[in-house]
């Protein structure tokens, strides 16, 4: 293990963490795990590339030293990038496979009890076929999970790296607001989120800002095309930053014009399923709470609008295709997972169907502390309301009543608490 002192995190981090995913090993009989998926290489190593199409591996005996497998071009990555002393790469037209079998043989771990990743994208059928016939006296076992299992928590250095991230969603989506207007184009308003974020100390996201106007706000993962934004629509956009392949991400509503009243219940249903939410997060809430919770304050009617996802996933590390590491958690009816300090999630109370044909939306990334929870971010939740050019904007109207089912027990937000606190002197716990 090469020790070093120009990596995202200092070298006791990493440390930690294959010490961590030693000892997961170790419970589950494992002499080696071979990692294939990105993020995990990342996590792991620090290792990164864009080329990760091509068959890599990390290979992690349960005492010796971890190698790589890697195409010749992106051994370059190890050497920069990594504490990984030895690597075994493969040319262009070479196999992939039979470099990891011989490398595996080389090393004395050809006939071990050996996890591999069977889930990851980028370890296809074909290739784990091909091990499995050239590694006849190994015993191969499934061990999907093994890293995300560490994954799942960020230590304090992690959340620092995801504050620069923050920065750079927060200011790609400022800039993506003030470029809302009518004649301009979709286009034309992902470019001004794309330079804010880059600006901001930003690197290349995993996916790109979602910008969809009008009716097109209704097509799921949509966004742009091009098209020109009209008078008195509105925008919905969502803008994932990412700093050192960390992510943090948010949804906000552009207005162009008058909203609706079914699009102003729909703004204030979102800001309390976020408030209330983050009221109740905190070690020891399982997941099907947060979720059912905002759930049921989403839940009205059709006009309203629906949630009609999950409520919110964890987020941190990720390479294209996607930024969320919804696959490791996701806040979902009836997932008894046990939330715990240091826990990241993406929440998103968004309204899909808004007066039958908008979608809405208004979200916040969170990180789970010692004894609640706090937001990345800064950035105002209200939508951006821009009156129609000629028009003077309308004076602020009275508080909406909001629609919320009769069985939602308000949770008193962390200010109020506070508040209450320094009047007593006292600290009261979080009710649930």
């Amino acid at each position: 293990m090469r020790q070093r002192d120009d990596m995202t995190f200092p070298m006791g981090e990493y440390t930690r963490r294959l010490n961590e995913l030693r000892t997961r090993m170790q419970e589950r009989l494992l002499d080696a795990v071979i990692i294939t998926d990105p993020e995990n290489l990342m996590y792991l190593t620090d290792y990164q590339t864009t080329g990760y199409s091509f068959f890599q591996a990390l290979v992690v005996p349960l005492e010796d030293e971890p190698f790589m497998i890697t195409r010749n071009m992106e051994e370059s990555n190890v050497i920069a990038r990594t504490w990984v002393e030895l690597t075994r790469p493969f040319p262009d037209g070479g196999d992939a496979i039979q470099m990891l079998v011989s490398s595996l043989k080389e090393f004395g771990l050809s006939h071990k009890t050996l996890g591999y990743e069977r889930n990851s994208y980028f370890f296809p059928a074909y290739q784990q076929d091909s091990l499995r016939t050239s590694l006849t006296d190994a015993r191969l076992q499934d061990c999907f999970g093994i890293v995300e299992c560490g994954r799942r928590t960020k230590s304090s250095v992690e959340i620092e790296i995801m504050r620069k991230a923050a920065i750079a969603t927060e200011a790609g989506m400022k800039a993506g607001l003030d470029a809302c207007r009518a004649g301009v184009t979709e286009n034309e308003i992902a470019a001004e989120i794309s330079a804010a974020m880059f600006r901001a100390g930003g690197e290349a996201p995993a996916v790109m800002p979602y910008v969809t106007s009008g009716p097109r706000t209704m097509i799921g993962h949509a966004t742009w095309e091009g098209r020109v934004v009209q008078p008195g629509e509105h925008v919905f956009m969502e803008v994932g930053g990412c700093y050192r392949r960390y992510h943090t991400a948010m949804m906000r509503t552009a207005v162009l014009g008058e909203p609706t009243d079914y699009m102003m219940q729909a703004q204030e249903r979102m800001k309390l399923a976020l408030e209330q939410v983050k009221a109740l997060i905190r070690p020891g809430v399982t997941v099907s709470d947060a979720d059912n919770l905002v759930r049921s304050i989403m839940t009205v009617d059709d006009k309203h609008g629906k949630l009609i996802t999950r409520s919110g996933y964890s987020i941190g590390i990720a390479f294209p295709p996607s930024w969320d590491e919804g696959y490791i958690l996701s806040l979902m009816h009836g997932d008894k997972t046990v939330l715990r300090e240091g826990m990241t999630f993406h929440i998103i109370p968004w309204a899909w169907g808004v007066d039958g044909d908008k979608t809405c939306g208004i979200s916040d990334t969170i990180y789970i502390t010692k004894d609640g929870c706090e937001s990345f971010f800064t950035l105002d939740q209200d939508f951006v309301i821009k009156p129609e050019e000629g028009k003077k904007a309308l004076p602020p109207s009275p508080p909406l009543e909001i629609m919320v089912p009769q069985n939602v027990t308000p949770i008193a937000s962390k200010e109020g608490k506070n508040k209450k606190s320094r009047s007593t002197g006292k600290k009261e716990r979080e009710a649930v």
